[in-house]
Parts: C-alpha cells; structure tokens; sequence
C-alpha cells in the first residue's frame, strides 16, 4: 500500500515531494521522511532518528529500567524503521507508530530477562525538558515526590501515565501502542490519577493530580 503524503489526488505532487531535497523544505513532515525512507533515503533516516531517538530512549528505559539494554533497543527500533518504512500505511503519526514498536520490543527483551518488575532509579536520573507531570505539580521537590509516588504504581497504570503525560498522546493513540480499548485506557488513567492524588497527598502534598 502507498503511503498517503497527504490529500491531494496527485501522485505527481507527492512524487516530487519525495524526490525534493531536504534543504528545499522549511519543516519536512514525519510521513515525507518515512516514505524517502522507503526509498533508501539515508539522509531522511538521519533526520527523522534525530527527530524522536530521545524519545524512543526514554520510554525504552522507563520500560525496561536498563540503560544498556534502551541503548540496544533505539537501534533495534530504528533498523526495523529502515526495514519496514515502506510498510508503513500512515494510519496513526509516525511518532506513534516508533513508540508502538518500542513497546513492543521493551517487552520481549524483559520476557528474555524474566524481569516482570520495573525499577524507576534510572528513569528517575534522566532530566525530561518537555512537558512533564512534574510541571503540572510545580517546583524540585514536588517533582521528586512525584517521582516517587510513581513508582508506587503498577506498571500498566505507570506505563498509561507515561504516554499521556511525558508523550502527550491521546486516548486514541495509547490504545493502539499498548494494544487495548480507548475505554480500558480511560479507566487505568483514572485509576492512575486518583492512586497519584492519595499518593502525594500521603507525601504532604495537598495539591491533587490534574
């Protein structure tokens, strides 16, 4: 299946934009690189692993809790992007579409290890500059108990709070990377959000979860 650049009917426009070289773009989409990608575009690799390999890494190691193994699995990630871009059908952003693939991968590796628990140390080292749930809290230590209080979580509500909070993803989107309905989605955020409010609240913060 053809990937769709965008609206237009014309294959011809979306020709061209694939074969335009990437400095003649001002902000060259997510979709236009996976399918330059597709066609051996190694420059469009480059750009769109500069793009989201932070990301990809922080939700690896907020999965698997291993530098190490994160580190091996944004190339496993990344070389199944060179592989399988032209398998790209453009039904979700391509953001959504590598941290689905990260998911994914971060569980087989933990299934190898038998490491059903997650450990939050590392995670908890790695300074997020993006939007946060932290900034919703407010100041340094707030956010420390915050992290704290995370950890208190099991991993399936930890992991909904992760990617709408820290990716801010939709309902819609966290359904199709975890692989469940936008209601159960719903249901763990909620859950999620009121175990963080006690949570905080035990910690001596009497600001709730928004």
């Amino acid at each position: 299946m053809f990937l769709r650049l965008d609206r237009t009917p014309s294959r011809l426009r979306a020709t061209n934009l694939v074969r335009r070289p990437l400095s003649a773009t001002h902000a060259v989409s997510d979709e236009t690189l996976i399918a330059r990608i597709a066609q051996g575009d190694r420059l469009a690799m480059q750009v769109l692993y500069g793009r989201h390999h932070v990301r990809v890494f922080r939700f690896a190691l907020r999965l698997v809790r291993n530098e190490s193994i994160a580190e091996d699995l944004i190339s496993e990630v990344f070389l199944d992007v060179w592989r399988q871009a032209g398998k790209f059908e453009g039904r979700s952003a391509v953001s959504t579409w590598l941290l689905a693939i990260t998911r994914f991968k971060a569980l087989s590796a933990l299934r190898k290890r038998k490491e059903a628990e997650l450990d939050d140390d590392a995670a908890a080292a790695i300074e997020d500059t993006s939007d946060n749930p932290e900034t919703v809290v407010a100041k340094k230590d707030t956010g420390n108990a915050l992290r704290n209080c995370l950890t208190a979580l099991s991993p399936e509500h930890r992991e909904i709070v992760d990617l709408v909070y820290y990716h801010e993803k939709s309902v819609e989107e966290v359904a199709e990377i975890v692989g469940i309905p936008e209601n159960t989605v719903k249901t763990r955020l909620f859950y999620a959000r009121k175990k963080l409010a006690e949570l905080l609240r035990a910690a001596g913060i009497e600001r709730g979860w928004p």
